[in-house]
């Protein structure tokens, strides 16, 4: 079969990480590439040996070689360009958070029920191989059920004033920084986990530095030092509320020291408690209160089935984010493979889905009014939000 012919909007850290998962990847390749300028782009190009390259995102969306596109642009793109993909009939995988705020991403999940093509967010937390042997174990109840989850995500590459750039901007960030960026998924994370949906919340959000400093180089060669106001979120707590029942807490900070990418959670059931932190992310502690707590490591041989197919190494080698972000867009990909094929329902069921991404953007969106108000804030329906 024809590797698929992919395309990659931006030339960040996630188009970098995305391209490389896709190069050990057998049933695609890169064959164009768009970035803020042409030198960017070329320069990427040819580095990467992509054949084709363009200044002009859309001049991408519309080349009639690319079958698929990944959008790794700021956030304040991610609407236009997702929309643009939709409407060209394109498989589209888009960053996260989906749009700036919950009206433009419902319009997206709108659009992706009746596109031609194979949509998803690259919410990638759920694709690592004891996350999805948990989730097997919380929808079997072999645990028994769940009433309690906790946890965060932290790290510290903001904790000093003179940490600034393009995501203190509103106008390309958004109006939520730390719970739009990682609390986004923490979220997604812990619903798709337990297949419940918050559905109410109470947030208290504060920012550590109203005023950073952010250095400048000037056309004649010299530094200059400019301060930001900032009025996004440096750290917060939240309280949560699931529809099945659940009820929890998590807590997310860019200010943490030594914090490096700390996403961990519990899950608090009647016969165990279960956590797991994305920085060992091959092991899942067992804990237990009448026998000796225990340890499940990351070894197919151990694992539910599907959890066995997202392994690719024997136990006691090491897999992490890298293989994780591969997962997603291998199980990706054969859905758009199935699609092709026309398969009936071949939408990639692990993958997030641009209704569970609006799902988030709600939730991230009664955070914010939350933590304005001090207030509950309850989080409406959205007809087929509910987790795979």
């Amino acid at each position: 079969m024809d590797r698929l012919k992919v395309g990659i909007i931006g030339t960040g850290f996630s188009a970098q990480a995305q391209m490389e998962a896709i190069k050990r990847l057998h049933n695609a390749e890169i064959t164009a590439i768009a970035a803020s300028s042409m030198e960017k782009a070329e320069q990427m190009a040819k580095a990467c040996g992509i054949p084709a390259w363009y200044d002009d995102a859309y001049a991408l969306i519309n080349d009639p070689e690319v079958e698929v596109i990944h959008n790794c642009t700021p956030n304040y793109l991610h609407f236009p360009l997702n929309k643009a993909a939709l409407l060209a009939g394109k498989h589209l995988l888009s960053e996260k958070p989906l749009a700036l705020n919950s009206k433009e991403s419902a319009e997206l999940a709108e659009l992706a029920k009746h596109a031609k093509g194979v949509s998803g967010v690259c919410f990638n937390y759920r694709h690592y191989p004891l996350v999805a042997h948990l989730k097997e174990a919380i929808s079997t109840e072999e645990y028994g059920k769940s009433f309690l989850v906790s946890g965060g995500y932290c790290q510290d590459w903001l904790l000093y004033n003179t940490d600034c750039n393009w995501r203190m901007q509103t106008e390309q960030n958004g109006v939520s920084r730390a719970i739009a960026d990682i609390g986004s998924h923490w979220c997604d994370l812990l619903q798709y986990i337990t297949g419940q949906n918050i559905v109410e919340l109470c947030a208290d959000l504060q920012t550590v530095h109203p005023v950073r400093y952010q250095t400048k180089r000037l056309a004649d060669g010299k530094k200059a030092v400019e301060p930001v106001s900032v009025s996004t979120e440096d750290f917060g707590s939240v309280l949560v509320r699931f529809d099945g029942g659940l009820r929890g807490a998590f807590t997310v900070s860019q200010v943490s020291a030594g914090r490096k990418n700390r996403l961990h959670f519990e899950i608090a059931a009647e016969k165990a408690c279960l956590a797991w932190d994305q920085e060992e992310p091959n092991r899942l502690w067992v804990g237990r209160r009448d026998e000796q707590n225990g340890e499940l490591v990351r070894d197919a041989a151990l694992l539910s089935p599907f959890a066995g197919l997202l392994t690719h190494y024997p136990g006691g080698h090491q897999e992490g984010w890298p293989d994780a972000l591969k997962n997603l867009i291998q199980q990706f990909y054969d859905a758009v493979i199935r699609k092709k094929a026309g398969t009936v329902n071949a939408e990639a069921s692990h993958v997030a889905s641009f209704e569970q991404g609006h799902r988030i953007m709600q939730v991230v969106d009664a955070i914010m009014e939350s933590s304005r108000t001090g207030r509950w804030v309850s989080i409406p329906a959205f007809a087929t939000a509910q987790q795979s």
